[in-house]
């Protein structure tokens, strides 16, 4: 989206958008704004809602924001505005900034009207949305210079509309060849390295564990490496993200909600937007990451129950439940991130267990970590955009649920309790005591119900945490 910041409305014809702090329905004075005025007791700015008035040739649009703003739901309201109110955003549209918002708080607004294009028909024919015209050019009328948040605000919708895209489109579509080449184009445009590892290459350096969950697919496994390298980086970061392009459950068969499968590769699509804005506002930190994709299929060459297959850090496994692949897969990878590129933090994201869904609800990403300082800053970055975290232990008293009779390990405990905290521990089992190590697990809100579609879709989340993580280093 392109952006203009103007001083004037001056012979302004088109879209006004113009955001109210709340007053209250019982108030004797107006709202006014460029010659309109609007009652108190028809429209009074109390979140949510909005009220629209044609004047002087103008579309006003007066935008509640209640009392109080947290940097999602400005985000939200915005992005309700661009989503909703398609017909009254023409070619010319000014976005009115209040004297009272902050840089932050522009950033919100400006990300919240670029993810209000995305649309969720990908196969439907529809009408492009004002703002994707290649002519559209938003009007920004405020007093400050507010530039960087502007293009900033820009950047970030930009991630996580790809973020949406991939995690979005139908399995048949969103391959682990899909995912590879899509890494290789970010990396030329944003300034990056990949490399990929196909089927023969992974199998030469020892994958195995990353491998079994692929064999009974068709499409070859991937596992892509990226590594964005600045000049003078102050610290370097590794992330994982769970790559599963579709999970059938394999031949422990999942009974239900599997056509939202598609989605349980939400973790590495967090990771790939987060590389795109990584990258995109050139933060001054070496960030290598990793993201094992493949699909997880049923076929006479599936991996079963009982198996016991190797790792790359040498360990075996003992196969419980072939649909606890994604913690195999994120075994290898970060088995290799740590060895071979041994950075300083290590996180890893991944829609990994209903039992975190059923402990959080859809509110917040589960955490574990065995670095109190990585926690906090977690947290706290979480909370400042509204992508929230909340810790669960990682005790050694829940060790005995991986451990295996015949094998190393095994990767299910085989008990309807505590699922996320033995996922968790498995995953630990392969860090190699890594002194700070964090483990998300966003099953419940990296692909969920809201207002901007029928159905689940995308979120989204991660991609804006661990690039606000990574920039309060």
């Amino acid at each position: 989206m392109k952006t203009k910041q103007i001083q004037n409305l001056d012979g302004f014809t088109g879209t006004l958008l113009i955001p109210v702090f709340e007053t209250n329905s019982k108030s004797i004075v107006p709202i006014e704004f460029h010659g309109t005025s609007v009652a108190s007791k028809v429209f009074y700015g109390k979140k949510d809602t909005h009220y629209l008035v044609e004047k002087y040739d103008c579309t006003h649009v007066f935008i509640g924001l209640g009392k109080e703003l947290d940097y999602k739901s400005l985000k939200t309201i915005f992005r309700r505005i661009a989503s909703k109110q398609k017909d009254v955003l023409g070619e010319n549209v000014v976005l009115v900034v209040p004297n009272e918002f902050n840089s932050t708080q522009v950033e919100a607004a400006i990300s919240g009207l670029v993810l209000g294009t995305y649309n969720l028909g990908h196969f439907k024919k529809n009408e492009i949305h004002p703002f994707l015209n290649p002519n559209f050019e938003l009007q920004i009328f405020t007093k400050k210079d507010f530039d960087d948040a502007i293009t900033k605000g820009i950047k970030i919708a930009n991630a996580q509309l790809e973020t949406f895209n991939l995690v979005d489109l139908p399995s048949n579509t969103v391959t682990p060849k899909y995912l590879a080449d899509w890494a290789i184009e970010a990396g030329k445009k944003y300034g990056f390295s990949v490399e990929i590892f196909g089927k023969e290459k992974a199998t030469e350096i020892g994958l195995h564990s990353f491998l079994a969950v692929g064999q009974g697919s068709e499409r070859e496994p991937q596992f892509i490496i990226m590594d964005y390298q600045p000049e003078k980086s102050k610290k370097h970061i590794g992330l994982v993200g769970k790559g599963i392009t579709f999970d059938t459950g394999g031949l422990n068969i999942k009974t239900a909600g599997m056509v939202h499968m598609k989605c349980d590769m939400a973790g590495g699509g967090a990771v790939l937007g987060a590389m795109q804005l990584i990258a995109d506002l050139k933060l001054p930190y070496r960030v290598t990451a990793i993201v094992p994709a493949c699909e997880n299929s049923v076929d006479a060459k599936s991996f079963v129950p009982s198996d016991v297959i190797n790792s790359y850090n040498g360990s075996t496994i003992e196969i419980i439940d072939t649909d606890a692949e994604g913690r195999l897969v994120l075994a290898d990878g970060l088995s290799y991130l740590i060895k071979n590129f041994k950075p300083e933090t290590v996180i890893d994201i991944a829609t990994l267990t209903g039992s975190s869904v059923a402990t959080l609800g859809y509110e917040c990403g589960a955490l574990f970590t065995n670095d109190d300082d990585l926690s906090k800053k977690l947290q706290q970055s979480g909370d400042e955009i509204g992508e929230r975290l909340w810790q669960l232990p990682l005790w050694d008293s829940y060790k005995s649920d991986i451990e295996s009779d015949i094998a190393d390990v095994k990767n299910y405990s085989g008990k309807p309790v505590a699922g996320a905290i033995s996922a968790a521990k498995f995953l630990e089992y392969f860090t190699n005591d890594h002194k700070s190590w964090a483990h998300l697990d966003v099953a419940g809100v990296a692909f969920g119900d809201d207002e901007f579609a029928k159905t689940k879709h995308a979120t989204a989340f991660g991609v804006h945490l661990i690039t606000k993580f990574i920039e309060n280093l």
